[in-house]
Parts: C-alpha cells; sequence; structure tokens
C-alpha cells in the first residue's frame, strides 16, 4: 500500500491526533498542518504541525511515517529537521513524531541519534496497535493498517459509529475505504458496502479514493473490483 497520501489525509483530517499520540502535547493546543519542501538537498517532510500560539514552549511537531525498511531512515529523517530548523529560523522547541510498522524493520543506525530518539521523537509502532481494545478513532485509523480484514470491517463499523457529524464521518471514511481497497483488493464494491453496513453509498464517489485512483496510487485495485 502507498501510504504517503494515506497519512497525509490522515494527519489533515483528524484532529486532536498529537495529543492521543505524543506525552506532553496538551489537546487544546492548536496546530496548523502542512508537509513543506527542505530546499537545497530538496527533502520532503510528511508533515510539520505548526503552532497557532505564539508561546515557545509548545513544540512544533515534525511526523513522519515510514513502512519500509531504509538503512538511511533515521539519518534522512534529522538532515530534514534540522535543515527545516535552520531554513525557517525556528525558535521555539520541537519534537518528532515517527509512526513505523514494527521493531523488527530496519531503519538505521540508532547509536548517532540515541539523545534525541530518547528524548525528542515519540516512536509509535503499528504493530503494538495491533491487537488493542478500546482504542479511540484515531488510533484505530492506525489499526487498520495492520488488522485481517475481519478485524478491520469490526474496527471500520466501530470508528463510523464515533462519528458526530457528517463531515466527520465523510472524513472517516475515505480513510477506511482506502485502506480496505488497498490491502484487500480482492474486495468490490458492494462487499466494502456489506461490510462497513453501508447499504446506499457508493464508495468510489468519495474525494479522496478519486484522487488515488487518478494519481495511479492503487496498484491492482481494478483487477480486485473486476474479480
Amino acid at each position: 500500500m502507498k501510504t504517503d497520501k494515506w497519512f497525509y489525509e490522515f494527519f489533515l483530517s483528524q484532529p486532536g491526533i498529537l495529543s492521543e499520540l505524543i506525552p506532553g502535547i496538551e489537546s487544546g493546543w492548536e496546530f496548523i498542518y502542512s508537509a513543506p519542501v527542505i530546499k537545497e538537498k530538496e527533502f520532503r517532510l510528511d508533515g510539520v504541525f505548526i503552532p497557532v500560539s505564539d508561546d515557545p514552549r509548545i513544540p512544533i511537531v515534525f511526523a513522519e511515517a515510514q513502512m519500509q525498511s531504509d538503512s538511511r531512515f533515521y539519518g534522512r529523517y534529522f538532515s530534514q529537521l534540522f535543515q527545516y530548523l535552520y531554513q525557517y529560523q525556528v525558535e521555539r522547541d520541537w519534537q518528532g513524531l515517527l509512526i513505523l510498522p514494527s521493531r523488527a524493520r530496519n531503519f538505521g543506525a540508532e547509536l548517532p541519534y540515541t539523545d534525541l530518539l530518547a528524548q525528542r521523537i515519540t516512536r509509535i509502532y503499528l504493530s503494538d496497535l495491533k491487537n488493542q481494545q478500546g482504542l479511540t478513532s484515531n488510533l484505530a485509523l492506525l489499526q487498520l493498517l495492520v488488522t485481517n480484514q475481519q478485524s478491520s470491517a469490526e474496527i471500520g463499523k466501530a470508528i463510523l459509529k464515533t462519528a458526530n457529524t457528517e463531515a466527520e464521518f465523510e472524513r472517516c471514511l475515505s480513510l477506511i475505504e482506502t485502506i480496505l481497497v488497498n490491502r484487500f483488493p480482492n474486495l468490490t464494491q458492494e462487499m466494502i458496502m456489506q461490510i462497513l453496513d453501508l447499504k446506499q453509498m457508493d464508495i468510489t464517489k468519495s474525494r479522496f479514493y478519486q484522487e488515488v485512483i487518478q494519481e495511479g496510487r492503487l496498484q491492482g485495485l481494478e483487477q480486485g473490483l473486476q474479480r
């Protein structure tokens, strides 16, 4: 599954996610989220959460989701992070958020960054969420990335039931359906509607679904729908 687009939409559309993932981040703090390009080296950050408040104690947060093993990941992450601090002349505290599949993956040597990883960086391992119960809807969305088809259906229905507004329902549905069609290409449109108890909804009309289709990021999806 190509996750960059999904995580961008996840960070953008789920308010309050930072306070659930990073210790010390208060739920009342407001952030402006973006995915800037770092000049010179042309690094692109998955996401930067810039505090709305001028209080320098509220940290800027550098979020990154890395689903594949990469022996140079930590080095690249900290390189682009510090380049950003220099380029934008940041004068406030900062923290990092890394979403990783499991501790078994190789993301490079940790020794050069021991203090930073221990004191500045929160690492969320999706494998730790796989069998947990009673998660918030935000964490349950991340859990969907590692659960089997049956569990994903139940989790997806539970997430949709927590939506308080139509807009919130549509945001959650876009994230859920994109995971399902990527992870389980054998599912037809009718099957997805059925397992999510959505009898009257055409999932292919959602904005995010169409964007991903147009960018060619759902490999094998057409074949799966045809089957």
